[in-house]
Formats: structure tokens, sequence, C-alpha cells
């Protein structure tokens, strides 16, 4: 659980400073990775929704800020 939780933090950060450098570039580092591959990029970003969504579910699940109050 907790190796899957910092996967999936690791890549939403990844991903995360992706869209900064296009934000501020207009270099689309995911297009880079996937060589122009449109079904590559969605798949990457439909993988980006599973993690935020494990994400969610670990912060309701698991309360890791219940200690802090």
């Amino acid at each position: 659980m907790k190796l899957t939780t910092l996967i999936c933090c690791a890549y939403l950060i990844a991903f995360g400073i992706g869209a900064c450098v296009y934000a501020l570039t207009g270099f689309s580092p995911l297009a880079f990775v996937c060589f122009g591959n449109a079904l590559a990029e969605r798949a990457l970003l439909s993988l980006t929704g599973v993690a935020a969504g494990w994400l969610a579910f670990w912060l309701i699940a698991f309360r890791p800020h219940a200690a802090l109050s």
C-alpha cells in the first residue's frame, strides 16, 4: 500500500512538472516521451486519473492527516 501510494505521488508530481514545462515553454514532454503517438499519450493520461483516484481513496480510507490535529 505504501509503495503504491509513493508511486502514484511520484507519477502525479512528474506529470505536474511536465505540465509546467509545457505551459512555460510550449514543449510537451509527454508527446516527446510517447514519440507523438496520441494513443500512448491518452493511455498515460488515463493512468494519471487512476493515480489521482488512488490517492483520494488513500486519503479517505487511511486518514493520514488524523494524527496532525
